[in-house]
């Protein structure tokens, strides 16, 4: 099969949208990559919220969405009678729009979300949808008259897609590998011997050992950047080393009593890394990682180690766990393709011993048309069947976090900014080494 890249689709070569079209008549996610597929297949979904100074009507909705489709046109994928790189027609913009009148906004965005299950309910709408809650007696004290909220399938958009948007760019993906970086032929061979090792490895597990389905919930927290900025480089770490900790801390509890492990927390996080290859996803930009973090009870040792464990990892080839997951996803399109009945419903529940994904994305600064009188904080997360995620979302002045996970997790949510407020009252002796800083934060 030909690869399009979603750019392809904004213009007016009608031989590359006749080819698409004609892809996608046969199968709604025929020009999807192997790392779309393996997303769709998972109904993972990501989600973005915040209030704003205006009051949405349908209209202005519908055309929000419009706008949205002319800077992102993967959003024109993925479902039955797509028409890839097009405009909406009307009735589509009606079905996936919708606005609700609210008094207040108390308990939003907490009560908004959820696993957006609904998305996939219909093969006939696009994979995304658009929402709005309007007070009904106008902007509140904080000026707040509306809050919006963008839900998709993962396979459709990413942190970085977000991240665009919220500034009026385009999110136009193109063909995201470098297929001039050639990746070695002993590192791409390796990588393609553990991802098939690991996949049957996986759904034979999997199938024998997944949990049943466990009570999910939703939360989220909104934090001061100057406050972590100030604490990292009081602590001599960097910011996201500081995040990473504040919650796989909270997260995990302090003393006997341990939530996730009395040992090591196993991490998968991700990044975003201008050095693309050749075995690169196509489509997404965003790149995993896997790491271990060694559990100490002492927050400022503990923050420490995590700093010291990401600098480790990225000083190597950071493109090798991400190549062996590319080649895994591949080898389950494959046998999804031989069998519908593999990897199984089981395996999209199986973590493999992974007890939290914690996922940093772009900076969401308001800029431009598209969101014109969007306040924050912005609040921008993500599900999956088998994963605890906290999604980090960093503004201007505010990094909100972003929890979907266990349940039996959620209460500790709350010690996280008592954590923070603990810390910053502590005597904390420098290291003696210059803090590195993250780029964008």
């Amino acid at each position: 099969m030909k690869s399009f890249s979603s750019s392809s689709f904004a213009n007016d070569h009608a031989e590359l949208l006749d080819l698409a079209l004609a892809a996608v008549s046969k199968h709604p996610q025929a020009l999807f990559t192997d790392f779309q597929w393996f997303l769709y297949e998972a109904r993972d979904t990501v989600f973005f919220t915040a209030a704003s100074r205006n009051s949405f009507t349908k209209e202005s909705l519908g055309n929000l969405v419009a706008d949205m489709v002319a800077l992102a046109p993967q959003l024109t994928h993925g479902f039955v009678g797509a028409r890839p790189g097009q405009p909406f027609p009307s009735h589509l913009l009606e079905a996936i729009t919708h606005v609700e009148l609210v008094d207040e906004f108390d308990g939003y965005p907490d009560n908004w979300l959820g696993k957006s299950e609904d998305i996939f309910v219909r093969d006939d709408l696009p994979l995304f949808r658009v929402s709005a809650l309007v007070r009904r007696g106008g902007p509140d004290a904080e000026g707040r008259a509306s809050m919006i909220q963008v839900r998709s399938s993962h396979a459709l958009l990413e942190g970085s897609d977000s991240a665009l948007l919220t500034r009026s760019a385009s999110a136009s993906h193109g063909v995201m590998s470098d297929k001039s970086n050639k990746v070695g032929l002993k590192s791409r061979l390796a990588g393609k011997l553990r991802g098939w090792s690991m996949t049957w490895t996986y759904v034979i597990l999997a199938n024998l050992l997944s949990p049943a389905e466990k009570p999910w919930g939703f939360k989220t927290l909104a934090l001061k950047r100057h406050r972590l900025r100030l604490l990292a480089n009081k602590l001599g770490v960097r910011q996201r080393s500081l995040m990473f900790a504040l919650v796989t801390y909270a997260l995990n509890g302090e003393g006997a009593e341990k939530h996730m492990s009395r040992k090591v927390i196993g991490a998968a996080y991700t990044m975003l890394d201008g050095r693309r290859n050749d075995a690169d996803d196509d489509f997404f930009r965003v790149r995993a990682l896997q790491a271990k973090f060694k559990v100490k009870d002492d927050f400022v040792a503990f923050a420490r180690e995590i700093d010291e464990t990401v600098a480790h990892i990225e000083q190597k080839d950071i493109t090798r766990f991400q190549v062996m997951m590319n080649s895994m996803f591949k080898t389950l399109r494959g046998l999804n393709r031989f069998w519908k009945g593999l990897p199984g419903k089981r395996f999209w529940r199986f973590n493999g011993g992974m007890h939290i994904v914690l996922t940093l994305v772009p900076p969401h600064r308001t800029y431009g048309p598209m969101t014109h009188g969007l306040m924050e904080p912005i609040y921008c997360g993500a599900w999956h069947p088998a994963a605890n995620i906290c999604t980090f979302c960093p503004g201007r002045e505010y990094v909100t976090l972003n929890f979907s996970m266990e349940q039996r997790l959620l209460p500790n949510v709350d010690k996280i900014e008592a954590l923070l407020a603990k810390v910053e009252a502590m005597d904390v002796a420098p290291t003696g080494r210059a803090v590195v800083e993250d780029e964008g934060l």
